[in-house]
């Protein structure tokens, strides 16, 4: 198994390396990190590469994933945004960590322990997307999103719908009050 088929998951009250597939078909508590990059009260968003072997096609934050075995969450975050979006030069901050449950289908459950980070970017901000990761990315008002989700809950995944309906405040809180 290569570091980046392994994530750091919890089995018997141990953190160790497991296939990622695996703990995902297992539902094993894992760790995870989300970032949310805004400009103002807009959030940067991405629909997920059609290839992925969950929620395919779906929109979702800006980026999210698992880090690597003893890789630093916020150095995660920072690569992951390369990676997926090609961002460079963005330091997000820590805000909170929570941690989730969710199916998202084909039999296989997401039971995270993330660490949350929010980046501020202007609307010049350079993207370069990974086609194995991202189809597309848009800008959209946090509380038109949050709508959205909720009208339309089978666009995104499971994961931004539990952020935007129960997390809000702790991702945001404090950003976007400043921005109103």
């Amino acid at each position: 198994m290569t570091q980046d088929e392994t994530i750091p998951a919890w089995v018997d009250g141990r953190l160790t390396r497991v296939d990622k597939l695996d703990v995902h078909r297992r539902g094993l508590r894992h760790k995870a990190v989300s970032v949310f990059v805004l400009d103002g009260t807009r959030l940067l968003i991405q629909r997920r590469a059609l290839t992925k072997y969950h929620t395919p096609g779906l929109w979702a934050n800006t980026c999210c994933t698992h880090p690597r075995w003893d890789e630093d969450p916020a150095t995660c975050a920072v690569r992951r945004l390369r990676e997926e979006l090609g961002i460079t030069g963005l330091f997000p901050s820590f805000v909170d960590r929570i941690e989730y449950r969710a199916d998202v289908g084909a039999g296989l459950i997401e039971h995270e322990l993330v660490d949350l980070f929010v980046a501020e970017a202007g609307p010049d901000l350079r993207l370069d997307l990974n086609p194995d990761e991202v189809v597309e990315t848009a800008w959209v008002d946090v509380y038109d999103l949050a709508a959205q989700a909720l009208r339309q809950p089978a666009r995104f995944t499971p994961w931004l719908r539990i952020y935007l309906s129960q997390h809000m405040d702790r991702i945001f809180g404090g950003t976007l009050a400043s921005k109103g």
